[in-house]
């Protein structure tokens, strides 16, 4: 695998480029597990169900951000900006 796209500031991968960098595969996982969690969340029994429609926002919002980037970043939307970086970087925080 090469070297990570969010050290690299001269070009970012686009389309399927994006599955051969170590931080872009993670994605992957990513996806899978926020599904799990989600199924998870969604079959769990809580004596507070606001509490559970809160987690379930969270959860349901994270995967969501993650295809879509995923997606963004295969389609090649990012025309090679380094601000991608720094989006993908603040979407991975929480």
């Amino acid at each position: 695998l090469a070297m990570s796209s969010a050290t690299s500031t001269t070009s970012l991968p686009s389309g399927l480029h994006v599955l051969t960098t170590f931080p872009d595969v993670l994605f992957i996982p990513e996806i899978i597990f926020g599904g799990l969690v989600w199924i998870l969340v969604a079959s769990s029994k809580v004596p507070y169900p606001i509490l559970q429609g809160w987690v379930m926002f969270v959860s349901v919002s994270c995967f969501v951000m993650s295809t879509t980037l995923l997606c963004l970043y295969i389609c090649g939307a990012h025309g090679g900006s380094s601000s991608w970086v720094t989006l993908v970087s603040g979407c991975d925080k929480p």
